[in-house]
Parts: structure tokens; C-alpha cells; sequence
């Protein structure tokens, strides 16, 4: 019978569960009702994202990192999420080839930083409608565990605030 030590089967075991979150992220956004999203955090925050200049994106994600900095990164003291519609899913798609936007270019920054905030919390929810009406892809969304698609995002913003989130809007 073999024989196994601790760093082995540790070694194995997240070796496992690398592998597990690598196929769910390359498997795309996982499609989410809003009615399933709870509120787990004693503070909750939703950030409305319906607008597509990347200045206001970049100081949207600066008032997630402040937030972030007054709370830290506990999920049981704070709850963080995005819901995106309209322009603003532009900026989690892979390619803008084929889209309304496809003469624009992404700073790649903006979504390596929506990425360092994940690490805190942060869930962005996309609207399915958006990708429906636009005649967006699903496949050109980019691969990562924090991105959802949910339904519709004007409902998710009213399912979450109905559940006691906050609203903040960059303006």
C-alpha cells in the first residue's frame, strides 16, 4: 500500500481545486437570478455601472478600492458588487470586434484592477438583456470567477437595494 505524507495529499488536494476554479473560469460567467443574491455582509454596496467612459470607470473602481480601505477585506463586514448594463459591459468583454464600440480601445488596467478588487469580494453582475439587444456574444465576455450574468440589470439593482444593498452611482 502506498505510503502518503501531508504535503502530498495537500499538494494534491489544491492541486484539485486550482484545477476546479480554472475550468469554472474557462467555462465563462455563470448565470445568477438576482432574487438569489443575498445580502451576507452587515455593510452592502451596489455599484451602478450603465455608462461607458473609461474615466468615470477607473473612479468607480477607485471608490470600490476606498471602500474597501475603510473595511478591509472581510466579507463578513462588507459585501461589494457591480451590476452592469448598457455601454458599461464593454468593459468586461475579451475583443471589441463586432460591438457598437468596436472603434474603441480598453485600457487592459481597467480590468486587471476590477480583478485585484475580486480578490476583496467584488462580484460584477452583467445584464443578459444587454448582451441580447446589443447582439453581443456571451463568449466575448473575459474568463473570470467574479463575473455573473444575471437576467436583467435595471431588476438586479432593484432586487439588491429591496435586500438592503446600498446604491452608489460614479457620476
Amino acid at each position: 500500500m502506498p505510503r502518503f505524507d501531508r504535503r502530498t495529499i495537500l499538494t494534491s488536494l489544491a492541486a484539485a481545486g486550482a484545477a476546479g476554479v480554472a475550468a469554472r473560469a474557462a467555462a465563462g460567467p455563470v448565470a445568477v437570478k438576482p432574487a438569489d443574491i443575498a445580502k451576507e455582509a452587515e455593510v452592502a454596496c451596489l455599484y451602478h455601472c450603465d455608462f461607458g467612459e473609461p474615466a468615470r470607470f477607473a473612479q468607480m473602481l477607485n471608490n470600490i478600492s476606498n471602500h474597501y480601505a475603510v473595511y478591509g477585506s472581510n466579507t463578513f463586514d462588507i459585501q461589494l458588487a457591480m451590476v452592469v448594463h448598457s455601454v458599461g459591459v464593454k468593459f468586461f468583454l475579451d475583443r471589441l470586434d463586432g460591438t457598437p464600440w468596436q472603434s474603441e480601445q480598453i485600457a487592459p488596467e481597467l480590468f486587471e484592477r476590477m480583478g485585484s478588487l475580486a480578490k476583496n469580494g467584488l462580484v460584477a453582475y452583467l445584464c443578459e438583456i444587454t448582451f441580447q439587444r446589443l447582439k453581443l456574444n456571451r463568449d466575448t465576455v473575459r474568463a473570470a470567477e467574479f463575473i455573473r450574468f444575471v437576467p436583467s440589470g435595471v431588476a438586479a439593482v432593484a432586487v439588491l437595494q429591496s435586500k438592503g444593498f446600498a446604491y452608489l452611482k460614479v457620476g
